[in-house]
């Protein structure tokens, strides 16, 4: 029944609805997603996003701590199973996804800082729920954000504790033989140390971490593609033919209908956009302009899938791997695959590389979901009971190192799918709020004024 219900949840309607609102908002907002992405890497990267007046974290530890919860496993399991069965074209889709995705998050994390409150203890908290409230009255938007952030805790618990301290203990074990027990442990306590001051000390773990796995592995992505250099015009040329092909290729790689179809999905599950998760942490910015923070915060899909999960993309189909098949006869997939596209380079040592990444993909994906989660339980108990949260989350880590997961894996896509529904209803009702607040903003230099639309 939960297959059913995730393949009904996750088939080609939402599909298309993901991609065509994030169309629809590119068009919408004229493009300027596209055309001013330039402005946007600055506006992330610069001195200015790294200052805070105290009233939050900073406008690049907001983008982080929403880094962090999207790079993940996907980035290196995700991508192989989108080539294998959608063929090297799914690598295009994905990529394409995150363009037009960029215009989802940008109008997310606008709304998201425009119609932010403070809580009890003075700290900003939005998201897709406080929009709700906004866009359709108090009651209806009670409602919606109330089922917005259901399905928030869920995803949570499932996807960014469960599952995450499960690929942590798995790669560590499978690759250098440690027991899943004390890796657990281990990965719990590091987990308890890193959300129990909330924001600011999750900010202040992902601001370092995240910068750094990521230059690490696109190093280590880097030298597989160089080490593989002169297959690199062959991968691309099957990446594209079979992005574009109407039908299955003669190699037995799928035509451009199942590319489309697993690029698009994987995609989204990278980069999240749609999910209403980056303007959960877009809210926590100390920004005073919501455009810029929209800017800064929507450079999360291009650093996340059009940069990582294209270096992972062309690493496999470069090495010759894409293809290849176990003892069973069996297709080598997930994180095997890209084990095998490493060793063709680093050896032994790829292995040992890419179980590391894993590792340091997961806990990251584990302190961006927290907040995550932590704001949508507080949603629903009126700003009560975040520490018991974050508690009952740390306690998911030390069970998911050890548990089986199948049911879970399926519940938390199913979380997944109902989170976007809502948010994408309210981004097309609130598209007007977003488009006049750019209308209305600066550009050219730092936007510090305050957007009224």
């Amino acid at each position: 029944m939960l297959y059913t219900l995730n393949n009904a949840l996750w088939g080609p309607a939402t599909l298309a609805l993901l991609l065509g609102s994030g169309i629809y908002l590119t068009i919408r907002l004229r493009f300027l997603p596209w055309r001013r992405l330039g402005y946007a890497l600055r506006s992330a990267l610069g001195r200015e996003a790294r200052r805070t007046g105290g009233e939050g974290v900073s406008p690049f530890s907001a983008l982080m701590t929403a880094l962090a919860a999207t790079i993940g496993t996907g980035n290196i399991v995700g991508v192989a199973t989108a080539l294998v069965a959608g063929g090297p074209g799914a690598l295009v889709w994905m990529e394409l996804s995150a363009l037009f995705g960029m215009a989802t998050i940008f109008t997310e994390s606008v709304l998201a800082v425009r119609f932010r409150r403070r809580d009890h203890r003075g700290q900003w908290a939005g998201g897709p729920m406080y929009v709700m409230e906004a866009a359709f009255g108090r009651r209806a938007g009670r409602l919606l954000g109330t089922v917005f952030s259901l399905f928030a805790v869920g995803a949570s618990l499932g996807i960014g504790s469960l599952t995450q301290a499960n690929a942590i203990a798995d790669a560590l074990s499978s690759t250098f033989a440690l027991p899943a027990g004390p890796v657990g442990l281990v990965t719990a306590g590091l987990a308890l140390l890193g959300i129990l001051g909330g924001i600011r000390s999750i900010a202040k773990v992902t601001s370092v971490l995240v910068p750094v796995m990521a230059v690490l592995y696109l190093a280590a992505g880097l030298v597989v593609i160089g080490g593989n250099l002169g297959n690199l015009p062959e991968g691309l040329l099957a990446i594209l033919c079979s992005a574009f092909s109407p039908r299955a290729a003669a190699g037995g790689f799928a035509g451009m209908w199942a590319a489309a179809r697993w690029g698009v999905a994987r995609g989204v599950f990278s980069n999240e956009a749609g999910l209403g998760s980056a303007g959960i942490a877009a809210a926590s910015a100390d920004a005073s302009s919501p455009v810029q923070q929209g800017y800064i915060s929507m450079t999360g899909a291009f650093f996340d899938t059009i940069i990582i999960c294209t270096v992972t993309g062309l690493a496999i189909c470069c090495s010759g791997v894409l293809g290849a098949v176990d003892a069973s006869g069996a297709p080598v997939d997930g994180a095997a695959l890209t084990i095998l596209a490493f060793q063709t380079v680093l050896g032994d040592l790829g292995g040992k590389c890419i179980a590391l990444f894993i590792v340091l993909f997961a806990f990251s994906t584990i302190l961006g979901w927290e907040y995550q989660g932590e704001t949508a339980f507080s949603y629903l108990t009126r700003d009560r009971g975040r520490m018991a949260y974050r508690l009952v989350y740390v306690l998911a880590v030390l069970l998911g190192a050890r548990a089986r997961l199948e049911t879970v894996y399926l519940l938390s896509d199913i979380c997944n799918a109902l989170m976007c529904m809502p948010n994408l209803i309210c981004l097309m009702a609130m598209s007007g709020e977003a488009a006049a607040a750019v209308r209305h903003a600066s550009f050219g230099r730092p936007l510090r004024q305050k957007i009224s639309v």
